[in-house]
């Protein structure tokens, strides 16, 4: 099953919300700003993504660089951090069984179909 981790008022999340109902795909959206993820979940879709944590973070965000910028974070920290803080979390991400993408750009979705 495919699982868009949405945030409605992105344009990148939405534009991966738009291609997924192009290509007819069975998909279900959690909206992680109101539906925060556990520790666990969040660390399962960064291993699914094959990347460190911290590349899963908006480091753009004001609560990064008001909180995290500039200090040594453990990958722990970063996951606790994104957990905490849903906003940090880079989006939209997909996850398709083991399979995931950061959808930027959403024809990335593709790739795990």
């Amino acid at each position: 099953m495919i699982t868009l981790y949405h945030n409605p008022r992105c344009g990148k999340s939405r534009e991966g919300l738009q291609l997924l109902e192009l290509l007819n795909q069975p998909f279900t959206i959690v909206k992680y700003l109101n539906e925060p993820l556990s520790k666990e979940e969040l660390t399962d879709i960064i291993a699914k993504l094959g990347i460190a944590p911290i590349d899963l973070v908006r480091q753009k965000e004001t609560v990064w660089k008001e909180q995290f910028k500039g200090k040594q974070l453990t990958d722990e920290q970063i996951i606790e951090a994104m957990v905490n803080h849903p906003v940090l979390i880079e989006r939209p991400v997909v996850v398709n069984d083991q399979k995931a993408v950061i959808a930027r750009p959403a024809e990335k979705i593709k790739s795990i179909l």
